[in-house]
């Protein structure tokens, strides 16, 4: 084979290979959390309160440092502290890549044999994060291990806090790079090679979905947990865990799809692995209806649940008649600190009322925002199936595209993570307001309360 035809095969896979995609996705979840913390504090949403977001002064097995830990976290250190992290992590994938540029320069024969400079790297990343010393962002270190563990091993009869949804939540948008992890490491064996992901034969098909299977079963899990505690009374936990329960058959189904190639192969020839439509196939068309199930049921429950909007609901009440103004009074949390306008006192703010079709009374944001991420959301929601279908993109991880649409789950998520925050904050604010906790007034009549901030004023009154 020819280098030129090397080069069109592997594509920026000897420039860009794997491991190092895996750790430019990292930085840009890292960055992502950055952004969403800072956004939040921008628009007067307190993420902290919201979030629950705690620490007390030591750590032991015993204590959460989540409700239960007198010392508050203040949200401009917080994600400043992110940011620090980000730049600092990605300096060190620079200079790993810079490293590892520089000695392969592009060369086929040597991609594989610098092959250790990314595992080095990635294996003191590890070893830092392990680190038990004051050093290095022990603090952020210490919360997001112990989120971890709390996520994974908290016991049944545990609270599941808000903080823990959205943390795992997070990682179910980086299920497929759970999966790059896997497939990296089995790259850096010695027979195998980072321009291609090597080949999967009998039991080990199905590792990859297994390990992308892990987010949503601890979301499956917490989902359990919320519908059996004794405090539940309602069946929506359940029906969450129905809706992470959809990704398990379209993970599992997509590994399977290496059978339905070969039986085709055997029956049409080998001109039917480059095929993509197989929908003579009894697994390809079932693979296809849990594909569109858990996108539209996971968009659906996007709109409808986690963000509280009403265009999806049933019997929706939405007219987009104008309503009488109303006077909002800004919640005050246990904490003590405002659930909105975390950088100021608790206010009254009088607001325009108008009830928009398919949003609902109380908005934080200015109006525009909402449909155009209820259609981002849609848009890159039906790429799902491609993200969780590892026969997809088994013989293409050096594909832009798959790069491309890892990159777009995470812009979702950074998205969903604005208006959920924003959608708790809601919830809580009316809670305290039914349980008599404010001075908030009562009426019958429905209510739109479009929140304002410093930043929102310009586009609220004109």
């Amino acid at each position: 084979m020819s280098e030129p035809d090397v080069d069109l095969e592997f594509g920026y896979s000897l420039s860009f290979p794997l491991p190092f995609r895996v750790f430019a996705l990292t930085s840009l979840g890292i960055l992502a959390w950055a952004t969403n913390l800072h956004g939040l504090d921008n628009f007067g949403v307190d993420a902290v309160s919201a979030l629950d977001l705690r620490i007390g002064d030591h750590y032991s097995p015993s204590q959460r440092y989540w409700p239960d830990s007198p010392r508050k976290t203040d949200v401009t250190v917080l994600y400043k502290n992110v940011y620090r992290i980000f730049i600092t992590y990605t300096v060190w994938c620079l200079m790993s890549w810079t490293m590892f540029r520089s000695f392969s320069q592009g060369d086929p024969t040597l991609v594989d044999v610098f092959g250790y400079i990314p595992a080095v790297f990635a294996l003191v990343t590890v070893l830092i994060l392990l680190l038990p010393f004051n050093v290095l962002f022990k603090s952020e270190r210490d919360k997001f291990l112990h989120a971890i563990r709390r996520c994974i091993s908290s016991p049944p009869g545990s609270p599941i806090y808000f903080a823990d949804v959205v943390f795992a939540d997070v990682f179910t948008s980086l299920a497929k790079v759970l999966g790059d992890v896997f497939i990296s490491l089995r790259m850096l064996l010695p027979g195998n090679s980072l321009l291609q992901p090597p080949a999967d034969h009998g039991w080990t098909r199905w590792i990859m979905p297994t390990i992308m299977s892990i987010p949503y079963l601890v979301r499956f899990r917490q989902c359990v947990i919320e519908w059996l505690s004794a405090d539940n009374t309602s069946r929506r936990p359940l029906a969450n865990a129905v809706k992470y329960a959809t990704a398990f058959p379209v993970m599992y189904l997509s590994a399977a799809q290496r059978l339905v190639v070969a039986d085709l192969i055997n029956e049409k020839g080998k001109q039917a692995a480059d095929e993509a439509w197989h929908g003579e196939h009894p697994l390809f068309r079932l693979w296809l209806l849990f594909a569109a199930i858990n996108s539209l049921y996971s968009f659906w429950w996007d709109v409808t649940n986690d963000w509280g909007l009403e265009l999806l609901k049933p019997g929706s009440k939405a007219s987009g008649r104008p309503l009488p103004p109303r006077r909002l009074v800004l919640p005050h949390l246990h904490s003590g600190t405002a659930l909105l306008g975390s950088h100021r006192p608790a206010e009254e703010v009088e607001e325009r009322a108008t009830y928009p079709f398919g949003l609902r009374p109380t908005l934080l944001y200015p109006l525009p925002v909402y449909p155009l991420l209820v259609f981002l959301n849609l848009i890159l929601r039906l790429t799902w199936s491609v993200k969780l279908s590892s026969h997809l993109h088994s013989k293409s991880e050096g594909s832009v595209a798959i790069f491309l649409i890892e990159v777009a789950e995470i812009f979702r998520r950074w998205m969903w993570v604005f208006v959920r925050v924003e959608w708790e904050v809601i919830k809580k604010a009316r809670e305290s307001r039914n349980t008599g906790r404010t001075s908030l007034s009562d009426t019958d009549e429905p209510d739109f309360e479009m929140i304002t901030t410093p930043t929102m004023e310009h586009n609220i009154h004109p």
